[in-house]
């Protein structure tokens, strides 16, 4: 027999942890285990092509919300080129309505639900066997063919594994170099948010330290650029956390930047200390806010002490250190359009480097899914599951926290007009109301819709500031200049920045005398403020380059 483990990812540089921890765990069998990874954005008939000329006698597809209507089709293409092949699929988007999926799907044999290792071993053993029934197999919903009518069968979910049991399922093979590395170190969460498939797990289980050091230094001996753990909440476990950071960096690489999902507000004393010895760039940390609104935290379950994360974001900002993406939610019970308002802008002043505004998704086996009625959500049918209005919040605003969630991408998220932001924020009520004006600018200009340049974004951002009242020209365009060139040196200027010519001859004196190298710019902002940018130096954070006040004509600097 032969098995196919196929994993359709969003992007390329994803890989798929489930199908390798699937292979490693029936490893007696891994010579007859095939793992194909494709991409959504792949060609259908391609991925068709790859699948047939496997020769798999047994197909099983892992399924997620970004990949479920792609891996329906598949199946349903599949089935017709490959009569005698028996589909199984398995993951959170088919775990919890699996007899509505086989019944959707009549090609599919069935559905492994729940952690999926035990259950994908016993059933290689009876695919290569011939031996025992799909009855004795625990952990699967499955079609029985009884003449032409078939029954399904639910053999209830499998009793949770010992995490240490299941073997590390990177090899020496692996290819990293251009990819993302996940990685687990413990299972299930502590919580019970209502929008998340994790609080249905509380079977929280952790694996042995002695294995997580020695797995983890495999990833730093071929320098794998960034290692993303997928624990829910990393730090539920202070000595668990702890071992793990202290030993990523004292055997830091150089190189490996290692995700982490964490609690902020469960940060400890001992736990900051630690984290501000880190090297820059070596740790990156993903902070779940989600709301203010204290009533919102409590009908979503959520546990949080929003005064502690506040400090705790703030303690690790100033390390300079370490990257922290936070995260917004909205479409929330009892959050209405200004009560997100305050939330976003309670959050914006944590000065994240990343600021993330999801919507609701109402997932399959979520509580949420179960209170919806009474908090009046409605949601769309297909995946992802987007909430589209509720008791709070109508479609119009929904509309217009997208229009602001497409600005804040574009400009904040970016990192890329960091300096020109900060000019602009104090001509306007609040961070909310800047990007709700800048995103209301691009529909009436009729930007929204179109695919901008860099620079392009920029020559909107500066048409936009001027039709702001008190904003000056020269000021605007000073503090673009000055984000373009943090970035890189410009192989030409854009169109709306100031001629150099009054100054060629001090900066070509000045570079000879201290020996300035091409790969470094000079740019003079104004009569007599000269920046030397240093493309050999960059913050490790945000890959700028180094930028220091220079005279032009004497020794001393310019602030």
């Amino acid at each position: 027999m032969k098995f196919l483990l196929a994993a359709c990812n969003a992007k390329y540089i994803h890989s798929n942890l489930a199908v390798y921890s699937l292979r490693a765990y029936a490893q007696k069998y891994s010579q007859d285990i095939i793992i194909r990874e494709y991409t959504i954005n792949q060609l259908m008939d391609d991925v068709l092509r790859d699948i047939y000329e496997t020769g798999a006698d047994v197909i099983c597809f892992s399924c997620y919300i970004w990949n479920i209507s792609y891996v329906e089709e598949l199946l349903e293409n599949l089935s017709k080129i490959l009569p005698g092949a028996k589909f199984w699929v398995g993951g959170p988007e088919v775990s919890f309505d699996g007899e509505a999926f086989l019944e959707k799907h009549p090609c599919v044999t069935g559905v492994m639900v729940g952690e999926g290792e035990a259950t994908f071993l016993d059933l290689a053993e009876y695919y290569e066997t011939g031996e025992g029934s799909l009855k004795d197999i625990p952990g699967i919903i499955w079609r029985e063919e009884r003449d032409i009518f078939s029954c399904i069968h639910h053999n209830g979910w499998r009793e949770a594994l010992d995490l240490s049991s299941i073997p590390f399922p990177w090899d020496e093979e692996q290819d990293f170099s251009h990819r993302l590395a996940y990685y687990e170190s413990s299972r299930g969460c502590p919580f019970s948010c209502s929008y998340c498939l994790s609080s249905v797990d509380k079977r929280l289980r952790f694996r042995r330290l002695d294995l997580v050091e020695r797995e983890l230094q495999f990833f730093l001996d071929r320098k794998v650029a960034r290692v993303k753990f997928v624990d829910r909440t990393f730090n539920c476990r202070h000595d668990h956390a702890m071992a793990i950071w202290k030993y990523i960096r004292d055997h830091d690489n150089g190189t490996t930047n290692f995700h982490f999902e964490i609690s902020a507000d469960l940060l400890n004393e001992e736990e900051l200390e630690l984290l501000s010895t880190l090297r820059p760039g070596l740790v990156q940390l993903e902070i779940g806010v989600q709301s203010v609104n204290p009533r919102t935290i409590q009908a979503i379950r959520r546990t949080m002490d929003l005064k502690r994360l506040t400090e705790n974001v703030a303690r690790i900002r100033s390390f300079r250190n370490i990257h922290q993406h936070l995260d917004l939610i909205a479409g929330l019970p009892y959050e209405d359009f200004e009560s997100f308002r305050h939330s976003f802008c309670a959050v914006y002043a944590m000065e994240p480097d990343q600021l993330q505004l999801g919507f609701l998704k109402v997932l399959k086996g979520s509580r949420m899914m179960e209170e919806a009625p009474e908090y009046g959500i409605v949601w769309k049918n297909r995946e992802p599951y987007e909430v589209l209005s509720t008791n709070w919040i109508n479609f119009r605003q929904i509309l217009r926290l997208k229009t602001i969630e497409n600005m804040v991408e574009i400009y904040y998220n970016s990192r890329q007009f960091t300096v020109t932001l900060k000019g602009l924020l104090p001509h306007f009520p609040d961070a909310f109301a800047f990007y709700e004006e800048l995103g209301e600018f691009y529909q009436r200009q009729g930007y929204e819709m179109i695919s901008h340049s860099r620079i392009r974004r920029y020559e909107i951002l500066l048409e936009f500031a001027l039709s702001v009242k008190g904003v000056s020209r020269e000021s605007v365009a000073g503090d673009m200049l000055f984000d373009l060139y943090l970035r890189e040196n410009l192989k030409s200027r854009p169109s709306f920045a100031p001629s150099q010519k009054p100054w060629e001859q001090a900066v070509r004196e000045y570079r000879r005398k201290h020996g300035i190298p091409k790969t470094a710019h000079i740019e003079v902002f104004g009569e007599d403020r000269a920046v030397l940018f240093d493309y050999e130096h960059r913050d490790p954070l945000t890959y700028n380059a180094a930028a220091r006040g220079i005279s032009l004509y004497d020794e001393g600097k310019v602030d």
